[in-house]
Parts: C-alpha cells; structure tokens; sequence
C-alpha cells in the first residue's frame, strides 16, 4: 500500500537528491520531480514525460506522493477560503486563504493541536495531538493552490504563506523548515523569504537556530504589553519572558 512507500512530498530538494542517488540515478532527477509536483500540479509518476518509462514504473513500485484528503472547503463572500484536510491517520486540520489587493496569503498549520495552552486559542482546548510531517505541510499548499486554479504560467494566486495555522511551528522545527525550503526551492513554490512569515508564541532557542537555517520573516504573537498578563494568557512566557524575548528578535533581524 502507499502508506508504507515514502512519500515524496517528504523531501525537499536535498532529500530528493539523496533518493535518487540511493537508487543509482542522477541528482537531476530531483529538479524534474519537484517541478511536475509543485510547478505543474501532477502527482502521477505516468504522467511525468520526461522521465524514462523505467523510472516511472519504479517510482511507482517504490515511492508515493500522497495528499490529505478534503473534508470541507468554504468561501467566504470576500473571496476567503478555508478548508478542512484530513490526514492518513485521521486526524483534521484547517487551512486558510485570504486574498487581498495584490496579494493572496496562505495560513498553513503545523500540527494536530497545539500544547502552548493559550488562554484565547480554540486549538488549545483540543489539546496536542502530533506534529506534521514535512509532506503534510507542504501538502496544505500543493491542496491551496490547485484549488485556487494556480498554474506555472498562469497568475500565483499564493504569493505569500504563513505559518499560522494550527500549532507552534517552532516545536516542529525540522518538519516546518523542511517545508519551508520546498516553498522557497525554485523549483518547489519559488516563493521569496520576505513572502514566507512563521509566527510563534516565542520559542527563543528555536527563533536562535531559524535565524541559522532558514531565515524566512518572523511574526511574533505577544498578546500582552507586560509579564504579569502574558503568563496569564501565553503560558510560554514563563520560560520565556517578554525581555528575553524581545532581545532574541531583535538578534534574529540584526546584521
């Protein structure tokens, strides 16, 4: 079954690299895949036509590209859209579109849940479930844009993702970065790192190492002028306090 075949929509372009080099190919094979997959929505190997039939019929046998299945899609009067995707194993979570005058944005979650336990959050009263995986990040994406008719030559309906979905992307570091370098691939979604924003709590460790890896814009939801509040509404803020975190962003834009 699929489910037991990796699911390529796992790997980002390094990752595909090493695939393909596992299987005694050349690492140009991973350019061709990401752009059927992300530049022209196909995620049938029969269809990828510059790929030898032997390669397709192998990545048939030996790997998958597997989506979330979509359990609820609406829209709004101003052109918003939200849906509801569900994951192999069950479990539900929401992306959201909002377009506005010269831009679409991309509300991508992180995770089943959320453990932060804000005080004002609806995911928070569901508790923490899992993180995602890389591919079901990114999948959320993939989703958005078919449904939103985007085409490589045609106009990018998503120009900007963020993550703001469900979850802290900070506490599913390597997934969420994983997908955030696919979107930002030129041969994934192309997106530039102005157009790409990961909202957090203030995990500042995490907010430390991103600034290394992937130094995409950084949103921080404070929610309170002062510690007394914020610990009351943001639990994080115990461990990590409006000062301490305040100095962490301005580390992350410095330089």
């Amino acid at each position: 079954p699929a489910e037991n075949k990796p699911n390529l929509l796992d790997l980002d372009r390094k990752g595909l690299e090493g695939f393909f080099l596992d299987r005694g190919e050349k690492v140009f094979r991973a350019s061709q895949i990401m752009k059927w997959i992300y530049e022209r929505g196909v995620i049938d190997f029969a269809d990828m036509t510059n790929l030898s039939k032997g390669l397709r019929t192998g990545l048939r046998d030996s790997a998958s590209i597997r989506l979330p299945d979509v359990v609820a899609d609406q829209e709004s009067a101003d052109g918003s859209r939200k849906w509801l995707f569900r994951m192999d194993d069950g479990n539900c979570i929401e992306t959201v579109y909002i377009p506005e005058a010269g831009r679409g944005t991309l509300c991508v979650s992180s995770q089943v849940g959320c453990m932060l336990n804000c005080s004002f959050c609806s995911t928070a009263r569901q508790g923490f479930n899992r993180n995602l995986s890389t591919g079901e990040i990114i999948a959320q994406v993939w989703r958005a844009a078919q449904a939103l008719g985007q085409t490589v030559d045609g106009p990018r309906m998503i120009s900007n993702v963020v993550m703001m979905g469900m979850g802290e992307p900070l506490l599913n570091y390597d997934n969420v970065v994983r997908a955030m370098q696919i979107m930002l691939d030129d041969y994934g979604f192309g997106l530039s790192k102005r157009r790409i924003t990961l909202s957090t709590a203030g995990v500042i460790p995490a907010i430390r190492q991103l600034r290394e890896d992937c130094d995409v814009s950084l949103a921080v939801s404070l929610h309170a002028p002062d510690d007394t509040l914020r610990n009351e509404l943001v639990p994080l803020n115990r461990k990590y306090p409006i000062r301490a975190l305040l100095d962490s962003c301005r580390e992350y834009v410095g330089e």
